[in-house]
């Protein structure tokens, strides 16, 4: 049997009382809400948003009452629901969304890796003005792709307030996964589909705290919302067990650059509770299955600010695609989905019980859950969160080695940098002629099972290309800058901190193959290296050691390949997202390195990925953890 999801009409249903309480725990927590929740809903209800399908939407953005902690709080909404709908669009339609703000002041919708004009990204000052109090936009474009993804606010902190949603694309001519190899399936009298039901996951962190407020707290004092920093306890804990001489030196380069191993996260739950679907996890949303069957779940993180690492207890999870990009099927038991990721998983419940859908924050200081099951009364039991996680030597780009390098540049760069000055003539040829007419530009096709990769005479040829290198970029402790890694690595295979050696098998970057050949297998011509920069005790983020409000635009030229290098010097994760082109990350693949929006970047990590610059305008380009991007972290991109 094929789920199929509830759709509903354009427009705005009332604010149920079932959606007022969602989340809450039965029991004095609800009496907080008064005498207008009657008694028939004292107990947790899970919500699913409603979908809605067709090639035009009418979108209305306003403020919602809601409740997951025992305290009323007024939301930011779509069309009733927080988060908002699940759109359902179809690879070759045109779509046209209709955006209605409600709200006291201007909004924007931004449709988070879809390939369309510069015109409709949805970026405030950037590809419009914003949607201005009780005006409507109208959004209109092709859809090139398909895939799982999902829109949200790009105006200053609405994501953090529920402007969210998910964002489904049926592909035009669906073609079954594999997964036969990987798993064994219960036999079936007829052809078997690539999945018999599937369930959006939206993953998100709500905050009864004014946005603004949080992002004050952390500029008055960047660990503000940790609550596991050392004290002296854990100090004379440590010189029992390892001796005083191995504690203290263990503790100084810490002490000596003003920063503490357990800070994982900006935001923590301390003030933040971890919703799935809009659901705390007291109302366990539940996901149905019958036992034998082929499950899709599309897992989104449309969190603000939370890395969450997911597992389903007893359940094989089969990666089938990457950011709405097809990938080879690898089978996993847990994997690492930041701030804007996409993971597409199949699972195969044999059995007729509960299982957990199981998501716990980096920093381990809470949780967003879910059930999958065959019935909704069924719940699954959950686990144990895991020990909470450390920095360590590594991560602070030190290795076993102290001080500092100036010019922030691995030896492999250095090595790099030294070779030749200027590119193949032939190579920015190349790039000129993939677009025969800048003004009617078409960007390159998502890779697919019809889609066959660009054949030039020159690539045929096997003509070799040297990439014109970036300048060094210095990079000087001050005001803007804290650290400076000495050692940058290639840490693919690295599944991120708290994930290496925990007995199960973790998805890393090293792991993503493309199920299709990359459509341009042109090489790059240009490299362009940027240092993730920030200062945590000002906390303030940027590219290079420069905050947005100082820094030039980045420009490429229509048609160009070029290569992005990003140089983490800092010490937190950072999930970069460019707008309106894909991201190739170079993880060892060669032709089927996988396309992605979003890439995590490791604390004192170097990772590069291949861009074609193939639609012109202004493009936003910034780290999707919402406050750093907001302290900085943030450039124009324009092709030009």
């Amino acid at each position: 049997m094929r789920y199929k999801s509830e759709e509903i009409s354009p427009g705005i249903p009332s604010c149920t009382r079932r959606r007022f309480v969602q989340g809450l725990a039965a029991g004095g927590a609800l009496a907080l809400l008064g005498e207008s929740v009657g008694r028939a809903q004292l107990r947790a209800e899970a919500y699913t948003p409603q979908t809605m399908t067709g090639n035009h939407f009418d979108l209305t953005l306003h403020e919602m009452p809601v409740n997951f902690t025992g305290k009323r709080r007024l939301a930011t909404a779509v069309n009733g629901s927080v988060p908002g709908p699940t759109l359902r669009w179809k690879e070759g339609d045109t779509v046209t969304i209709a955006v209605t703000n409600r709200l006291r002041k201007p909004a924007s919708i931004h449709w988070h890796g879809i390939r369309l004009p510069a015109t409709m990204d949805g970026v405030p000052g950037l590809s419009f003005a914003g949607i201005a109090q009780g005006e409507t936009f109208h959004y209109r474009f092709p859809v090139l792709q398909n895939g799982t993804y999902w829109y949200h606010s790009h105006s200053r902190f609405q994501e953090q307030t529920g402007l969210i949603g998910a964002l489904v694309i049926d592909p035009n001519d669906p073609i079954g996964h594999p997964v036969d190899a990987i798993v064994p399936l219960a036999p079936r009298s007829s052809p078997t589909p690539e999945h018999d039901r599937e369930h959006v996951i939206l993953l998100s962190d709500w905050t009864d705290q004014n946005p603004e407020s949080i992002f004050s707290n952390l500029k008055q004092q960047s660990d503000y919302y940790n609550y596991h920093r050392q004290t002296l306890a854990d100090f004379l804990s440590s010189a029992k067990e390892q001796g005083l001489r191995a504690t203290v030196s263990q503790r100084m380069p810490w002490a000596e650059m003003n920063m503490s191993p357990t800070d994982i996260a900006d935001v923590t739950g301390a003030t933040y509770t971890y919703l799935l679907n809009g659901n705390a996890p007291a109302a366990n949303w539940t996901g149905l299955f019958e036992p034998g069957e082929r499950v899709r779940l599309r897992i989104i993180n449309g969190s603000s600010m939370t890395f969450f690492d997911v597992r389903i207890p007893g359940l094989e999870m089969q990666v089938i695609a990457a950011d709405g990009n097809d990938v080879e099927p690898v089978a996993v038991d847990e994997f690492r989905i930041a701030p804007a990721e996409v993971y597409d998983v199949i699972v195969q419940p044999k059995e007729n019980i509960a299982y957990t859908f199981f998501a716990q924050s980096e920093d381990r200081s809470g949780y967003a859950r879910g059930t999958l099951a065959s019935k909704m009364t069924m719940a699954g039991v959950i686990p144990p969160m895991d020990p909470r996680p450390t920095r360590s030597m590594m991560d602070m780009g030190m290795g076993n080695m102290r001080g500092m390098k100036m010019d922030g540049m691995s030896t492999r760069e250095m090595q790099a940098n030294s070779g030749a000055d200027m590119p193949s003539m032939q190579g920015m040829d190349m790039g000129r002629r993939v677009m025969d007419d800048s003004s009617s530009v078409t960007p390159l096709p998502q890779p697919g099972p019809h889609v066959h990769p660009l054949v030039l005479p020159e690539v045929a040829a096997g003509m070799q290309v040297q990439p014109q290198p970036a300048n060094p970029i210095p990079m000087y402790i001050g005001p803007q800058v804290d650290n400076i890694a000495m050692e940058l690595t290639e840490r693919l295979s690295d599944p991120g901190a708290g994930l290496s050696g925990n007995g199960r098998r973790v998805l890393s970057y090293a792991d993503l193959r493309a199920r299709y050949r990359g459509v341009d297998g042109r090489p790059p011509t240009r490299e362009i290296v940027l240092h993730l920069s920030g200062n945590m005790e000002r906390y303030i983020w940027g590219f290079n050691g420069e905050k947005f409000a100082s820094a030039k635009p980045i420009e490429i030229k229509l048609g160009e390949r070029v290569r992005i290098v990003l140089l983490n010097d800092t010490m937190m994760e950072h999930p970069i997202h460019l707008h309106g082109m894909w991201s190739e990350l170079e993880n060892g693949h060669g032709e089927f390195n996988p396309y992605k929006h979003t890439i995590i970047v490791k604390p004192a990590e170097r990772v590069s990925y291949l861009v074609s610059a193939d639609t012109p305008g202004q493009w936003a380009y910034h780290c999707h953890l919402l406050y750093h991007m907001e302290a900085g972290m943030f450039r124009t991109v324009v092709v030009s």
